[in-house]
């Protein structure tokens, strides 16, 4: 017999698959409760309904993805090469995200121990800049937010990315290469 925790975990595994696939709108509790081989009414005695589940889902989702990687001051460019990496190997968190986002369901901002993520990134970026390793004119929070994307251009666009690990690594240097360019310092421009 499976602890509480144990069939938390299998049922938040399999809503995440069923979610994943079909949003919070279009996802079945019945298809859940059969993947995770739990009854209804166990699912809906430990989450309630279906939207807590779904939001649960995501908050887990979304701690995990965001935690997976960090800004690290010496190597802010780096982090669209990660975020990079984390679409294409969480690409279910990354789902849950956007579908949270198309169906309005507000995000909490994740944080790890007690620190929000973003704000671990902000400090990074500040440090980087401190250190003259990328240009001190950026807003930290507006920077990370552009990092961000760069890194998950290739994961929204339209067409299936290629999969080879050679088309892949083109692609993430790409990222990074695209990053650097916009993070590098402007010299000090002296008048004469």
């Amino acid at each position: 017999m499976r602890s509480t925790s144990e069939l938390r975990g299998v049922i938040i595994d399999a809503a995440r698959v069923e979610f994943a696939r079909y949003g919070l709108a279009g996802a079945r509790i019945d298809r859940i409760a059969k993947s995770a081989n739990a009854s209804k009414e166990r699912l809906y005695a430990h989450f309630g309904d279906k939207e807590t589940l779904f939001r649960q889902v995501v908050a887990a989702d979304s701690t995990e993805f965001f935690a997976a990687i960090g800004v690290r001051p010496d190597a802010v460019a780096e982090f669209a090469g990660d975020i990079f990496d984390l679409a294409a190997s969480m690409p279910e968190h990354l789902r849950m995200i956007t579908w949270a986002r198309l169906e309005g369901v507000p995000l909490e901002e994740p944080e790890l121990e007690g620190r929000k993520i973003r704000d671990r990134d902000i400090a990074a970026i500040e440090a980087a800049q401190a250190a003259g390793h990328i240009d001190r004119e950026w807003d930290p929070q507006q920077l990370l937010i552009v990092l961000f994307g760069i890194g998950m251009a290739w994961a929204s666009w339209p067409q299936d990315h290629p999969g080879s690990v050679d088309a892949q690594a083109i692609s993430r240097a790409t990222a990074v290469d695209a990053a650097a360019r916009i993070l590098k310092p402007h010299p000090a421009v002296v008048s004469i």
